[in-house]
């Protein structure tokens, strides 16, 4: 079979924006599990830095991991006032709460921010159930 002088073209070319929106995802994993704080700290900087300039795929994802990475601050809050709530760190509630929101609220943001990352990672768009933004 004879070799064509033109290479056909390639299915495996990244979509515009997805090396940005694997980032984003990448860093709302690390403020869940690593680094709070600092790791959003970046999602904000990534976010204010290109904004203007952002293919739709990747702002699609920072969009999402910013409004998910705000309601589990908002989760932790709630958590924390719960505790004092019911009596304060030293009671037995405490840990009722803490359990809790680890195995319902922090879990199903990792697994939505996994799931997000895989789907940044095959350069698709991806909506955080409850917690996200509309995609346009």
């Amino acid at each position: 079979m004879p070799v064509s002088p033109e290479a056909p073209a390639s299915d495996d070319e990244a979509p515009p924006g997805q090396g940005l929106a694997i980032a984003a995802e990448s860093l709302y994993l690390v403020n869940l599990l690593l680094l709070p704080g600092l790791a959003f700290l970046a999602l904000l900087w990534l976010y204010f830095r290109h904004r203007d300039d952002m293919p739709p795929l990747a702002l699609g994802h920072l969009r999402q991991t910013l409004s998910a990475s705000l309601w589990a601050g908002i989760l932790l809050v709630i958590a924390n006032l719960t505790i004092i709530a019911l009596g304060g760190y030293d009671t037995p509630w405490t840990w009722v709460v803490v359990i809790l929101y680890f195995t319902a609220a922090h879990t199903t943001l990792i697994v939505l921010g996994i799931v997000g990352l895989a789907r940044a990672l095959a350069g698709q768009p991806y909506r955080y159930p409850l917690a996200g933004k509309l995609l346009p």
